[in-house]
Formats: C-alpha cells, structure tokens, sequence
C-alpha cells in the first residue's frame, strides 16, 4: 500500500489458491476485552494491574513482524497521539473453559472492533466489523504464502493466518495504522461477569435455541456466568436473526457492564475488581506494548476523564449484497471511506457516522432510553456534518422507529 492516505482499498483480483475452513460459531471474545479496555479508559486502574499475579495470566505474542506494508500514522498536533487498539475474538474450542457447546476445532473470529482513542483524550469508539463482510483481502502470513482475493469473508483472515492476517486485512483496507492488538477466547467469561454480581439486560421474548443449548427466559434483571455466555452468543430465535442484531446486543451488553462496573461499587471492593480482572487476563494475547498490566493500567490513566457518555460503539456503515450468490453477505457502503478517514486523522465523528451508536453511559434496549437503538444499517445518507450535534430529544417517528429497531435486535424498547 502507498504510504500516503487514500480512502479506497487496494484491489487484488486473483482468488485464493486455497481456502481455510470457515466453521459457523458464535464469538464472545470481543465483549470481554471492550469490557476491560472501557474499564481501562474510564478508571485507570493502573494501580491494580501492578499484581504480578495478574500479569502471569497474559500471554504475550509479537505478529507484527509479519505485517507487510503498515501504513504511516498520522501525527496530529499536540503532546499526544491518537492510540488504535484492534480487538479480535477467537472463538476456539481448544483450553480449559473453551468447549462449551460441544463443538470442537482451532481458532475462527466471528467479530473484529477497533478501538480508537482520541489524541486530546476526550473522546472513544469503538467500531464493529461485521464478520460476513465480504472484502478484498491482501496476501498475508510470514512469507505472504495465504493468498488474497476478492469478495473474501473477513473473518476467513483469522482463521487463515489469526491475528496477523487480520491486522494486515484491516490496515490495507483502512489504511489506519494499529499500535496494539488483544485476542480473547471464551475462558473466564462466566467468572468475569460472576465477580460483578452479574449484567443488566432486558429481553422482550423467550429465547430458545436447542441447538446450542440455548434457554433464555424473557424479563428485564442480571444475567450471571452459563446465561451471560449463552445470550452474547445467541444469533438464531432472537430479534431477525442475523449476525446483526448479535453485534447491537453484544455492544449493549458491553455498555451495561463498563456502566455497572461504574456505579455498582465494583471499584471499591478489591474481591469484585481483582476476580474481574483475573478472569480477563486468563483469556489475553497481547503485542508487546501491551505486555503487563501496569503498561495497559497505564493507557487507562491518560483516559480517566474521559466520561462514559464520550465512549461510542458503532458498526461500520453496511448494507446487504444484492448478489444471489452472496445472499446474506454485507458490503461497506462509501460512508465507510468517511469513517476510516476521520479516525486515521483523529478527527470528531459526524452525527450521520454516530447515527444509531451505543454510548457506555446510556445502554439501550433496557427500557430506558429507546431512541439509541437506531439501526447502525441505515443505508440513508442524510449530509454529513462537520461535528456531533447536540443531543436533541427525539420526535415521535425516530422513537416509533427505534422501537422496531430495538425489537428487531432482541431488545427491549
């Protein structure tokens, strides 16, 4: 890739030459390592990442020097610089903890999320990445033997060649430079949300899935440990089924947590707080920037200030391939270009951009505040402005709208 910005991906029209098995599962990884970074950012909890016993469970991976062609960062003005975590969930089986639906086989990534953290520090997203978006992905892997090709699905990147692949993927595709990644797995994940005394959620219908062992009663209360698991999980017997309406759940799930963790005294009692990060970090690989806990305690402290209500999680802007062979697929809409070109320069997202995103102080579908569940898939594109809006309260039809929107996720409105 050229080293100077450009807001289109570079094309690469041979197919691959060999495909990895793509298996159908269900990540959760992600929502514990969001949890933790959104923790991270709003507390600086420097002091407790100090435990040597915490820094054991890390497990510390370089990749990096696999990765051809990273872009430049761009320097913006001031002491600091903008700083992008790419989070990456692996779903696999293998490990104490992992086989918890009876299926088997090595690591898969259903879902990817950027974290971008602004170089003032005053404000975060958090981007989803659809995990059926197809894409052009680029040769990868220590000598580039995994070929590339067009209309790749993007976790077939993980699957291929894990976390480098998946990095390289991003950064050709975004032209934003990484500075560190995470990888989590389903370990510690019941003694994670467990040692909070569980996570608020509101769930409109019965959930029912036999299939992956599945049962969910309807009702708004804490959801604990096996049940936590299963609802981040769960994509079919719920709102419309797709991969979706699991993404808006999950990133709800993951505002709730960061949300009780704040305000439920979590903090203040060392058993809650060391228990939480315990269970966290028996799950973490890491870059080297990242190696012990102090350095990431230390990335939360230039975040303390931060304020919940200025993390945002959105999805890339998307809309279903029309193709009848990719039936069921998403592709990135031309929004997409903008979004990419405003984190790579560290620049405010719009109103259009945040249209519909989830902020960690307001967790939608819980009866609160219906208007943040907007779809993230919205295909309208309203004329972009130069800065957020100020909050407005909502008119009948965005409510109605939000309503549907809620109910089409699985959650309450």
């Amino acid at each position: 890739m050229s080293e100077t910005e450009t807001d289109e991906s570079s094309e690469r029209p041979a197919a691959p030459k060999r495909r990895g098995r793509v298996k159908k599962k269900h990540t959760v990884g992600y929502v514990l390592l969001s949890s933790l970074v959104v923790l991270a950012l709003v507390t600086g909890l420097a002091v407790v990442f100090l435990y040597r016993s915490l820094n054991g469970n890390l497990n510390v991976v370089d990749v990096m020097g696999e990765v051809d062609n990273s872009p430049d960062k761009v320097k913006v003005e001031g002491p600091k610089q903008p700083i992008n975590v790419l989070v990456m969930g692996s779903d696999t089986r293998e490990g104490e903890g992992n086989q918890i639906d009876g299926e088997s086989g090595a690591a898969g990534s259903d879902t990817t999320i950027l974290f971008h953290l602004s170089a003032d520090r005053t404000r975060a997203y958090g981007v989803s990445i659809p995990r059926d978006s197809l894409v052009t992905r680029p040769d990868c892997g220590k000598d580039n033997e995994i070929e590339g090709g067009t209309d790749q699905m993007w976790n077939a990147a993980y699957s291929l060649g894990e976390q480098a692949c998946t990095i390289e993927q991003f950064q050709e595709l975004t032209d934003i430079a990484i500075d560190h990644y995470v990888v989590l797995d389903f370990n510690g994940f019941r003694d994670m949300v467990d040692a909070i005394d569980g996570v608020p959620v509101c769930i409109p219908e019965d959930i029912e899935d036999p299939e992956h062992n599945i049962s969910i009663p309807r009702g708004k209360r804490d959801i604990k440990g096996a049940e936590a698991l299963s609802y981040v999980r769960v994509r079919y017997d719920v709102g419309d089924g797709s991969d979706i309406s699991r993404i808006s759940r999950q990133q709800t799930f993951i505002a709730a947590m960061a949300k009780k963790v704040i305000s439920g005294g979590t903090l203040t009692r060392p058993d809650r707080l060391i228990g939480f990060l315990r269970a966290v970090t028996r799950s973490l690989t890491v870059d080297p920037g990242l190696k012990n806990l102090s350095k990431i305690g230390g990335l939360g402290v230039q975040f303390q200030s931060i304020g919940l209500d200025n993390i945002q999680f959105l999805t890339v802007p998307f809309a279903y391939d029309q193709r009848e062979e990719f039936s069921g697929r998403v592709v990135w809409l031309p929004e997409a270009d903008s979004l990419w070109r405003k984190l790579r320069n560290d620049e405010p997202l719009s109103k259009r951009l945040t249209s519909g995103a989830i902020d960690a102080a307001n967790a939608p579908g819980q009866g609160e505040s219906p208007s943040d569940t907007e779809s993230p898939s919205s295909t309208e594109s309203p004329s972009e402005t130069t800065s957020p809006s100020a909050p407005q309260s909502p008119t009948a039809e965005e409510t109605e709208q939000a309503a549907e929107d809620a109910a089409a996720n699985g959650l309450c409105a």
